[in-house]
């Protein structure tokens, strides 16, 4: 459901990559926002992430070889996939609604219907960094690396069915000795290599916090430890209250609190079920400068320049968002990637972190209109809302100011 009138204010959810850019782009739209989260700018997946800006890569999760690899990977508690086994049953009834996803007729939708914001998701960033937001965008090809040959097949066959789909990718083959003149982090067990063009990446954390020096710039007011317990509607508009009775008044609320989405989302009749699919990482200093990103494709890590060293993600871990990080996945990581990778000193490892990013079950995103005229949602990105957070702010906040649904967000309609 829509609006009756266009807002003049608003109230958003949520201080990370999608809520901030949602908040500037309502601003550029004339309204005044307000910026409220529990924790503060960039508490949640916004930091800690490989800060890539990869749209031909950004694809669904529900590939049917996330099933098979998934399935194959239960019993081994290094595995980058990882289900705790305590009994859930929430989590067991989306994973099963995820499994009846991994298809290629069902990843073939979402890719299609993900091909607009990711058709449009570098320009946004443009958008932002040409008008306030300091933190740069840097570009860089995305060298992934293989063992063999033979492994570098599964990728070359990914990136043929990515640019049949309609995304567009180009990419380059190396071999052997060529690898370690390209990238000095490569190890010589690496010997097949694939070169991923026109990529870019950001420090995904300065990136965020930028962007929300850039909103509190324009006016806003950035609230934090504020935590949200409900959104009271009347006939003069909305109310949103914290859990201690603290309260902002708005024409229109947007809920942007990633992984934890459902638990104010269903009472607005947001159906498809969100999931933190939790991410791990943490700096390493290298022997020498790191020339762009280093993608690890058969153990799921990627690997990118942070602050003169190199940040090192991987896993997706199915458990609460809010649970403690769990040390032995920063050691999978550790032991998977170690092979692959030299002159990196793994003993002076900082900035361990986790964060929950938002799954959905069919590898669509959650943006627009709930049934409560004035609250729209924005979320459910998987591993993608730094990509995709400022193309989806932007289309948002155009749904939210005019009443027209954009064509490119009809197939993520929150209420699915």
């Amino acid at each position: 459901m829509g609006m009756d009138r266009e807002p003049r204010t608003a109230v958003v959810i949520g201080a990370g990559v999608v809520g901030l850019s949602t908040a500037w782009f309502l601003q550029e739209r004339g309204v005044d926002v307000t910026v409220v989260d529990r924790g503060g700018v960039a508490a949640g997946a916004s930091w800690g992430n490989a800060g890539w800006l990869s749209p031909g890569l950004a694809i669904p999760l529900n590939e049917p070889g996330v099933l098979r690899y998934g399935l194959s990977s239960l019993l081994n508690p290094n595995a980058p996939l990882h289900v705790p086994a305590t009994p859930d049953p929430g989590l067991l009834a989306f994973l099963t609604k995820f499994a009846l996803n991994c298809s290629w007729k069902s990843w073939g939708r979402a890719v299609r219907a993900n091909i607009p914001l990711n058709d449009e998701c570098l320009e946004a960033f443009d958008v932002l960094t040409s008008n306030g937001v300091e933190a740069p965008t840097i570009d860089a090809p995305i060298m992934a690396a293989f063992e063999t040959e033979r492994q570098a097949v599964g990728l070359l066959h990914e990136l043929r069915r990515i640019n049949e789909s309609g995304l567009k990718i180009e990419y380059t083959a190396f071999k052997g000795d060529e690898l370690g003149a390209l990238l000095p982090q490569i190890s010589p067990q690496v010997r097949a290599g694939i070169r991923l063009e026109g990529q870019r990446y950001i420090d995904p954390g300065e990136f965020t916090h930028s962007l929300g020096r850039a909103v509190a710039a324009r006016g806003a007011e950035i609230r934090s430890g504020f935590e949200v317990a409900d959104v009271r509607t009347g006939s003069g508009g909305l109310t949103v209250v914290s859990s201690t009775g603290d309260s902002v008044a708005a024409d229109a609320v947007v809920l942007a609190t990633g992984a934890w989405l459902n638990r104010l989302g269903k009472a607005w009749g947001v159906r498809v079920p969100v999931r933190a699919g939790r991410g791990y990482s943490f700096t390493v200093p290298t022997a020498e400068p790191v020339r762009g990103p280093i993608y690890l494709p058969a153990v799921r890590v990627a690997c990118t320049p942070y602050q003169g060293k190199l940040r090192v993600a991987g896993t997706m871990e199915f458990r609460g968002p809010d649970h403690p990080l769990v040390q032995r996945r920063i050691d999978a990581i550790v032991k998977s990637a170690r092979p692959l990778l030299s002159g990196v000193d793994w003993d002076a490892m900082t900035d361990l972190w986790v964060g929950p990013r938002p799954v959905t079950p069919d590898g669509k995103p959650l943006i627009g209109a709930t049934d409560v005229p004035g609250i729209f949602v924005a979320g459910g990105h998987g591993m993608w809302g730094i990509t995709q957070g400022p193309i989806t702010g932007r289309m948002l906040a155009e749904q939210i100011t005019t009443g027209k649904v954009p064509t490119a967000l009809r197939d993520f309609d929150p209420t699915r």
